[in-house]
């Protein structure tokens, strides 16, 4: 079962939490502006499931580093196998 965009964003902003996504969409500045949630976090695995290893992997590592949620709030994180990217 599949939900709307704006439902999915909208509950993550109910439970003040970051969204994690598969959903490509969400990296959409424009329609998703990062200044407006408490941080998205888009991993890019672009109809390549072998890589989601290694991009978990990189976000995990990510994760290690940035501890806190002032480190999300705001941005927009795309996870690519060779490196996160950050937008605000």
């Amino acid at each position: 079962m599949t939900s709307p965009d704006p439902v999915v964003i909208e509950a993550a902003q109910e439970f003040e939490a970051i969204l994690v996504s598969l959903n490509g969409d969400f990296s959409d500045i424009i329609t998703y502006p990062p200044s407006q949630y408490q941080g998205i976090i888009a991993i890019q695995v672009k109809n390549h499931p072998e890589i989601f290893p290694d991009l978990l992997k990189r976000l995990h590592t990510y994760f290690d580093i940035h501890t806190e949620m002032s480190d999300y709030i705001g941005k927009l994180l795309i996870v690519e196998v060779h490196r996160i990217r950050s937008r605000i």
